[in-house]
């Protein structure tokens, strides 16, 4: 596979991912991705912002997660984020600490 087949592969791959995270399913919670998985909605727009940063383009975080989210980031949580729990809330607390600061609880 050539280089460009694969990257318009994976861009293809990456506006899947998007559209079934915040179309086919917002009913999913960024704090369960996080304790399930490691990474959420939050960390995709993120990558995106450093991604966008690796090209030259100067992006924040709130530009960043508007071009992911498609919306503004409190638009999405007043339509689809819910209240979580403590015990999700501890569960986050360890999962970010790993995954996204690199330290462990």
């Amino acid at each position: 596979m050539d280089d460009q087949t694969r990257i318009e592969i994976e861009a293809a791959a990456f506006r899947r991912l998007q559209q079934h995270l915040m179309q086919d399913r917002p009913d999913v919670q960024n704090i369960d991705m996080m304790n399930l998985a490691g990474f959420c909605r939050n960390c995709l727009a993120r990558w995106y912002q450093e991604a966008a940063s690796d090209h030259g383009l100067d992006m924040d975080k709130d530009q960043a997660r508007e071009a992911f989210y498609g919306m503004p980031f409190a638009e999405w949580r007043e339509k689809y984020q819910t209240e979580a729990d403590a015990g999700k809330q501890a569960d986050f607390a360890r999962a970010f600490a790993e995954n996204v600061t690199g330290t462990k609880s």
